[in-house]
């Protein structure tokens, strides 16, 4: 084995140096994911260590880079590997206000009708089935819509913590959530000024326990005013996903809130186009209500990620009105295929992010797989 110049770390580097990781864009060598390599005789062993929730795309990935160093390394018969989660930490310091909490992303759109909650919580669901700590924060305080979505009908539960009254969030399929609408009766309406609601989401940040996670979502109500702005100045946001539909006065807003997010220096992780297209449930046949390619194009003039298309669809509508992310009520189905690799989307982003930032902003803690 010593005789071979290729059984060494930088053979398995030349060998995997080209295989990218989905949805990351970039390389398995310059992310670092190889780790703890060991040769045997005619095997090595190795770990990888993913950036992002990968539980629906690792067995496939792990045979690719099998076959690579198979391929790569004369001699070598068995390649065994192990699986690590290592995702980072990006968006600076967040200890004083969400300890414990890696990452944290709005969503956010310019205008109201897009679909932002739906969008949402079928996003923070499905980082939950990829294998991720994943909280949900529903900021809209005047319009909170996640408890209705998720099927949440009860107070949180709360304990004292050295004389001070915290809450724990609410589990539901895989993700622990909070909104305003727990704490008041489900048909009250909150007639309150701006700082009022700014001082409510202050709250909910600070006083609620969310443990460790490593994604807490934000649902922001539309548009670029108080609630927007009070969390991008109270956190260093990790990122921004902004939801919109093709239509132009559509995309005309989103416009306007990518540009309120870069105006206070949170990073924009990319655009999602909502209801964009239309299949026929009994035939089949696709129509783009709103128009076609819009999202895409807005993307690409804004110059961020394009993260995703998804449909508009009659169980989309149902699942909601049932309290269950589609992605827990049709798993294997096409829908929540749309919304799984439009997460996954987002989670790379946000890996590629930390990747590419400076080495003393980056903290990473090792999370076996199961």
């Amino acid at each position: 084995m010593s005789e071979n110049p290729s059984w060494n770390e930088k053979g398995i580097h030349d060998a995997l140096r080209d295989i990218p990781i989905p949805y990351v864009g970039t390389d398995v060598v310059t992310a670092h994911m190889i780790r703890d390599i060991v040769f045997r005789e005619s095997s090595v062993s190795l770990t990888l260590a993913f950036p992002m929730p990968s539980r629906g795309f690792r067995e496939a990935f792990i045979r690719k880079v099998q076959e690579a160093i198979r391929k790569g390394i004369p001699g070598i018969e068995d390649v065994e590997i192990s699986a690590v989660t290592d995702i980072p930490r990006t968006g600076g310091d967040k200890q004083s206000v969400l300890p414990g909490v890696k990452n944290t992303v709005a969503v956010a759109s310019g205008k109201g009708g897009v679909g932002k909650s739906t969008v949402a919580v079928n996003i923070a669901a499905a980082l939950a089935r990829e294998g991720a700590r994943v909280g949900l924060l529903d900021a809209d305080i005047y319009g909170p819509n996640i408890p209705l979505m998720l099927g949440i009908d009860e107070a949180p539960p709360a304990y004292s913590d050295n004389g001070k009254v915290r809450l724990l969030p609410i589990e539901r399929h895989g993700v622990h959530v909070m909104s305003i609408g727990f704490l008041i009766e489900r048909d009250s309406a909150l007639i309150w000024r701006g700082p009022m609601a700014s001082n409510a989401l202050k709250q909910l940040m600070t006083e609620v326990n969310w443990g460790e996670l490593d994604y807490l979502i934000f649902d922001l109500p539309p548009g670029t005013g108080d609630i927007p702005l009070t969390l991008a100045q109270t956190l260093p946001l990790s990122g921004a996903v902004i939801v919109t539909t093709p239509q132009d006065v559509s995309l005309a807003d989103a416009r306007k809130g990518s540009r309120m997010f870069e105006r206070v220096s949170v990073p924009i992780l990319g655009l999602i186009e909502n209801m964009s297209y239309y299949v026929c449930p009994h035939c089949g046949a696709r129509d783009d209500i709103f128009g076609n390619g819009g999202g895409k194009a807005a993307a690409e003039e804004m110059d961020v990620p394009f993260l995703g298309a998804l449909p508009l669809a009659t169980r989309l509508r149902e699942a909601c009105d049932r309290g269950i992310p589609l992605v827990d009520l049709e798993p294997e189905s096409f829908l929540a295929e749309t919304f799984l690799a439009t997460a996954r989307s987002m989670a790379g982003r946000i890996a590629f992010n930390a990747l590419t930032a400076p080495v003393q902003d980056i903290d990473v803690s090792l999370k076996p797989e199961s």
